[in-house]
């Protein structure tokens, strides 16, 4: 078993009976995204726990070999050889254990949502295709698929249905619009259920967007 994410938690004023795990961005951290809860807009009472992890710590071959958190080393900048396949596997197990985690504290698969921005999209995405039972959404923000224009291998039926919120943006510098188009158009084309929107952006978020995510989240999870 691997090593336990770090992790940042934010915990609802009610009794928590969802929960939405968030994965960073390359050389970011839990502390990156928790900031945005207050910015969903969601209702007061609302009862989503969410949860930051921290990726580990690695060598990043296109930097330079420079150390710093991210979920896989990023080899090059060919989509179709980006993503370090062995890593993104062991960050899988890794998040793997956060969702049974909060399995086993008495919130099911169907009320938990994986998301993630940049190379935390990528395992949101991955993740969630192959994950063993039904999550209530999979979220990939500004990101692609470690295979390009191919869909993971050893996909799970109990996600063929899983609502995925995929947002990117125009002017998107660091992962091309075109990356997560092509992410888009293996989904549709293996029939999963997708919402595609784009924004007047770079690689980032911008607060009406999350006012979005958080309607979405909020729909996903009633």
């Amino acid at each position: 078993m691997s090593t336990p994410l770090e992790k940042i938690v934010v915990e609802p004023q009610l009794a928590a009976t969802s929960c939405v795990i968030w994965l960073h961005g390359l050389g970011d951290s839990g502390a990156g995204f928790a900031p945005v809860v207050p910015a969903l807009g969601l209702n007061s009472q609302h009862s989503i726990r969410f949860i930051f992890p921290h990726a580990p710590e690695q060598a990043v071959t296109i930097n330079g070999g420079f150390v710093m958190r991210s979920w896989y080393d990023i080899k090059s900048m060919d989509l179709h050889d980006r993503a370090d396949l062995q890593g993104v596997m062991a960050s899988e197990k890794a998040i793997q254990q956060l969702i049974l985690e909060q399995i086993n504290s008495g919130i099911p698969a169907n009320k938990i949502i994986l998301a993630g921005f940049s190379q935390g999209g990528v395992m949101s995405l991955f993740t969630g295709l192959r994950f063993d039972q039904q999550l209530a959404g999979i979220m990939a923000l500004s990101c692609y698929l470690p295979g390009g224009d191919k869909l993971p291998e050893h996909l799970a039926e109990a996600n063929r249905t899983t609502p995925i919120l995929q947002h990117h943006g125009e002017q998107d510098d660091v992962v091309p619009l075109y990356a997560g188009k092509m992410a888009n158009d293996a989904l549709n084309a293996a029939g999963y259920s997708t919402i595609w929107k784009t924004f007047p952006m770079a690689h980032s978020v911008l607060p009406n967007q999350l006012t979005e995510i958080g309607q979405w989240l909020q729909q996903v999870l009633r």
